[in-house]
């Protein structure tokens, strides 16, 4: 939804800066750094802004703070994993080898340039001198290369690691930074460009490819001012499967731009590394297609975990600059069809929200960028008028899309030549707030003066606890500090029990840098129903209720930092008790995966008596210990002698790509299916179970396919998700239930209580999306969960439909997923987008579980 904003007076506002007070605080981490050419010392991740080095030394001095942040953690921090410390100097040429020809790729209609022949045109940029360096940053998931391009002022490697220092020392000692002169005067302001995130918005690219050969050459002094004072960094093309396809998805059919929080994807994981290791101060990320040009700042709401005044400030600021360049190209609606360049904040109402951190922008301001952008530029080339517009009008197109992206991007260098001594020191205080506990500072026009139009609407802040604990537990606790690590959050472990730490223990200390993004992946999040009506997307993802693992935050006291220890990865969990039968718990998809891989492996394994484990026999202990090692779980001691038979469960998958992805992480035997490969004579012969969620529509099916469909689910099994699988078990009359459908528009994590079997040990929490609810129950239907009673949506967006029904209060008590012989029905959504990792067994279940030879036999 994109309805207009009252309009706001577009008055530019003066640039604030943050003073730095000057100091000689740091001058031995700018020091010169030995021998050209050495190997810079490891260095660690770790903050010395914290009370944990008051605890050692109350008079501690700035050397000694700046010296320990680069070589001693100190108690109870952690800096997760190493940052990427390559100090070869600028530039790093890379030849590449060149990818073969493919006439079948997607950007050649377009005039663009196709993927293949990006590599070439690297090689000759790097040859224009000594400017340009490409680096292969990975792969996507289709195996192309990623390619990095960085654009400087020449360095030493001496120089290099100077640069190293400093950037380090803002983030780890920010307050010492604020004062550092020689910081101030020397340091290479970051800025980052993520081009072609969805892979048929192509132009970004071409812009990229563009303004870099223009700096590479450029002689005027401009130029020169801002690479001796600037590292630009070009991710060419962040999704190379979908550019030759022509698709916005990535080869496993993923959206990127949807997937930070989860960093499921290859591809989100190198832009995650690049911003780790980069730490932009301002960032682009270049889409299409809205006329005209829409460029971020962003109607409410508002990211609740970030320093948003500090971000308003500098987004607002850039984008009058791109705002200005864009027009200043002189398109126009009569003779070219672009409409004038909007800003949201300032144009619209709502309907363009920077809520999420799955956004590229969202995320990165988590890692200190200050200014970070969707830029949509404006002329459609995709879809339906890729298909039916002649090549010629589709070249046009992409001409002016091209010349609109690079107008953007070189508006933001503008502003970073300008300004990139405030731009830095805003990115020093958002870490100094992190690491010192400050509170966050409420927008209004008093606090970002010169940006027009500021509200209470505007206003989104939180208060962070003093710490969140995550007790010692299994494979989920495991893999939660692991993906906190990867995301640069400071992670430590209780050493020694103290009263609300036992021992092994996780604490996660919010007085650090990036405090706002360990909110955002472990908080709970916020019901924001009532402050928006609608919502682009996802408004709730909270980690610490849907990956499984027990997280308690804490809101008051010390904590015991002398009974913490930094980690840079989770404990193992991995165990196989040495005697007995053993005992998996199945309540984690990596548990999944390992039962999944010893049955393939025909060990004969049977289901607990309380539904929730699977039992294997002493006999197969050294096949367990595999798995253990494979998957990092525990088989523990047991007398169960357990009850069905368990069998190896070929799943015939109906599904959405992140369902699909999160079945094959499962280690399931999935073949995807649809009503087309139906209808084209499918052969059920190796399918025990059918997962239907999406495309596949009974309705649709001809008379040989539907009668095939029929006999199968009469004697196989048969799990539903959300509208489609409901449809699907209504008309093959399989579980007598109603099935209720509730806001379309809704979204978030929601509270749910656990009856049945198939949800035993499960989290009381659980994810929708356009909800769905089950009544009326027939004979043998049992509700395995239901919503909870009152309001069950803990945070994200979940109001009534227009006609005033599909609100939680319908859906409150209701059966959220339904079991009977044979079938298993979701009205939540436990895989969405490979994300609710928690809820992922309760599929896992269900497929196991739901042939009628299992069911028979469990009794």
């Amino acid at each position: 939804m994109r309805t207009k904003r009252t309009a706001r007076t577009a008055t530019a506002r003066p640039v604030l800066t943050t003073a730095l007070a000057l100091t000689s605080a740091s001058a031995l981490l700018l020091a010169a750094p030995g021998p050209a050419g050495a190997d810079p010392a490891p260095v660690t991740r770790e903050t010395a802004e914290s009370p944990a080095l008051d605890h050692r030394n109350a008079a501690t001095s700035p050397e000694t703070a700046a010296r320990r942040a680069l070589t001693d953690p100190g108690p109870g921090l952690s800096g997760g994993t190493e940052r990427t410390h390559d100090a070869r100097g600028y530039p790093r040429e890379h030849t590449l080898a060149p990818d073969p020809v493919n006439p079948a790729d997607k950007s050649l209609k377009l005039g663009l340039t196709p993927y293949h022949a990006i590599a070439s045109r690297l090689n000759a940029l790097q040859a224009l001198g000594d400017r340009v360096s490409v680096e292969v940053a990975g792969r996507s998931a289709g195996g192309h290369r990623l390619y990095l391009v960085t654009v400087t002022a020449p360095e030493s490697p001496a120089q290099t690691r100077a640069q190293h220092r400093m950037r380090d020392l803002i983030e780890r000692v920010p307050a010492t930074a604020a004062g550092d002169p020689r910081l101030k005067k020397a340091y290479k302001t970051p800025v980052f460009f993520n081009s072609n995130i969805h892979g048929n918005e192509w132009e970004g690219t071409d812009a990229a490819l563009r303004l870099v050969e223009h700096l590479a050459t450029a002689k005027d002094d401009r130029t020169r001012d801002l690479l001796a004072h600037s590292r630009l960094y070009f991710n060419v093309t962040a999704n190379p499967d979908g550019r030759i396809a022509g698709t916005r998805a990535n080869a496993n059919g993923f959206d990127l731009n949807r997937d930070f929080v989860t960093a499921s994807q290859p591809e989100t994981r190198a832009m995650r590394q690049i911003l780790r290791d980069k730490q932009p101060v301002v960032m682009l990320d270049l889409h299409g297609y809205v006329n005209g040009t829409l460029i971020e700042p962003t109607t409410p709401p508002h990211g609740e975990n970030y320093e948003y005044d500090l971000f308003l400030k500098n987004t607002y600021a850039n984008a009058l600059g791109m705002e200005a360049a864009v027009n200043g190209l002189g398109y126009t609606a009569e003779e070219d069809g672009v409409q004038p360049a909007q800003i949201p904040f300032r144009d619209q109402d709502e309907g363009w929200d920077d809520w999420p951190p799955i956004f590229t922008p969202q995320y990165a301001a988590f890692h200190g960028a200050v200014a970070a952008h969707t830029v949509e530029i404006p002329l459609r080339v995709n879809n339906a008028s890729y298909d039916t517009l002649p090549a010629a009008e589709l070249r046009r197109r992409a001409a002016v899309n091209t010349d609109v992206a690079q107008a953007a991007m070189t508006a933001t260098l503008d502003h970073v030549r300008r300004h990139r001594e405030a731009l830095v020191a805003d990115q020093i205080e958002v870490f100094r707030r992190g690491a010192a506990g400050a509170p966050q500072v409420p927008v209004s026009p008093a606090t970002v003066p010169g940006v027009p139009g500021i509200g209470p609407e505007d206003v989104y802040t939180t208060t962070f606890p003093r710490a969140y604990v995550l007790p010692p537990g299994g494979p989920a606790t495991a893999r939660l500090v692991g993906h906190l690590l990867a995301n640069d959050i400071r992670v430590a472990r209780v050493a020694h029990p103290a009263p609300g730490y036992p021992k092994g223990a996780y604490v996660v200390d919010m007085r650090q840098p990036k405090r706002g993004l360990a909110a955002a992946l472990l908080a709970d999040g916020r019901d924001i129903s009532d402050k928006v009506s609608v919502m682009y997307d996802i408004s709730g993802w909270s980690l610490g209720r849907l990956w499984g693992a027990p997280v308690r935050p804490v809101t008051g006291g010390a904590l015991p930092h002398a009974a913490l220890r930094p980690v840079r990865a989770a404990a193992p969990v991995a165990h196989v008790a040495p005697r007995g039968d053993l005992r998996l718990r199945l309540d984690d998809p990596r548990e999944i995966a390992a039962l999944n891989a010893l049955l393939r492996r025909g060990v004969p394994v049977r289901r607990s008596a309380d539904g929730a484990a699977a039992i294997v026999p002493g006999s197969a202990r050294r096949q367990a210990a595999e798995a253990a090692r494979t998957y990092d779980v525990s088989f523990e001691r047991t007398t169960d002698r357990g009850t069905a038979p368990l069998r190896r469960v070929r799943v015939a998958a109906a599904v959405t790509p992140g369902e699909l992805f999160a079945l094959r992480e499962m280690q399931f035997e999935v073949t995807p299916v649809s009503t087309a490969v139906l209808n084209a004579g499918f052969d059920w012969s190796g399918t025990d179970v059918l997962f239907v969620s999406a495309g596949l529509d009974r309705d649709a099916l001809n008379e040989p396919a539907r009668r095939a469909l029929d006999a199968f689910l009469d004697g196989h099994g048969f799990v539903g998700r959300g509208a489609a699988g409901a449809q699907l078990n209504a008309g093959a009359g399989l579980l007598a239930v109603k099935a209720v459908q509730g806001n379309g528009d809704a979204n978030g994590v929601v509270r749910v209580v656990n009856s049945g079997p198939l949800t035993r040990g499960a989290p009381a929490h659980g994810f929708v999306y356009a909800p769905l609810w089950f009544t009326d129950l027939g004979p043998g239907v049992r509700a395995e969960q239901a919503y909870a009673a009152g309001n069950p949506l803990l945070s994200g967006h979940w109001r009534p439909a227009a006609d005033g029904t599909g609100g939680p209060a319908d859906a409150a008590g209701r059966a959220s997923v339904v079991s009977g012989p044979g079938a298993v029905l979701f009205g939540t959504e436990p895989l969405f987008r490979a994300h609710p990792k928690g809820e992922f067994p309760q599929v896992g279940r269900a497929l196991l579980t739901t042939s009628r030879t299992q069911v028979e036999e469990s009794g």
